[in-house]
């Protein structure tokens, strides 16, 4: 039997890549923390997917999987960021450009209303929606690495920046258009 637990943590501590601890509440496990929850997020979305929805489905575990990948690069203090392998365990330039494509392919199919969209169109508009809001509170936690002078390469932060784009692109082709789901603002 594989045994999950070490007690480590039971300090309140986790470990970092490549060595070092810090507390649990650190501004670093809250981002790839954060990070874990879109991940999962997206895999709710995904299970919603049904008969039609096999290009959502694809793209939303490319995501799912590039998140890991951020997600390391994330856990990993910034002077070990030497380490990181690109596209394994660092996000890359060309993750975020692919995501570009993604959000025009999907943008280009669908015609947006001039109002704010009311999540809840349909059960997988509904999932990807809290998913992209997992994905910006991701992004917010990232951000907050950055000001503290501990993000090493800001193309994480390009790359969550455009999956929540990308999320909502996804969640606006899985909805049902029903104008009255469409919220205005003055």
């Amino acid at each position: 039997m594989v045994k999950i637990y070490t007690r480590k943590g039971d300090d309140g501590s986790t470990g970092l890549w490549y060595g070092g601890r810090v507390p649990k509440s650190d501004a670093r496990p809250e981002a790839y923390g954060s990070v874990d929850e879109a991940a999962s997020a997206l895999g709710v979305a995904r299970a919603a997917c049904g008969d039609g929805d096999e290009e959502i489905y694809a793209d939303v575990l490319r995501m799912q999987n590039e998140l890991f990948v951020a997600g390391a690069e994330l856990a990993t203090a910034p002077q070990a960021a030497g380490r990181l392998q690109p596209g394994i365990s660092k996000v890359t330039r060309e993750m975020v450009d692919d995501l570009e494509g993604v959000i025009d392919r999907y943008m280009d199919r669908v015609n947006l209303p001039p109002k704010f969209v009311i999540p809840g169109g349909s059960e997988l508009s509904a999932r990807l929606d809290v998913a992209r809001a997992a994905v910006r509170r991701a992004e917010r936690r990232v951000v907050d690495l950055k000001l503290a002078g501990q993000l090493a390469d800001e193309t994480v932060l390009n790359y969550l920046n455009r999956a929540s784009d990308a999320v909502y692109a996804m969640a606006r082709f899985a909805d049902d258009p029903d104008p009255e789901l469409f919220e205005g603002r003055g």
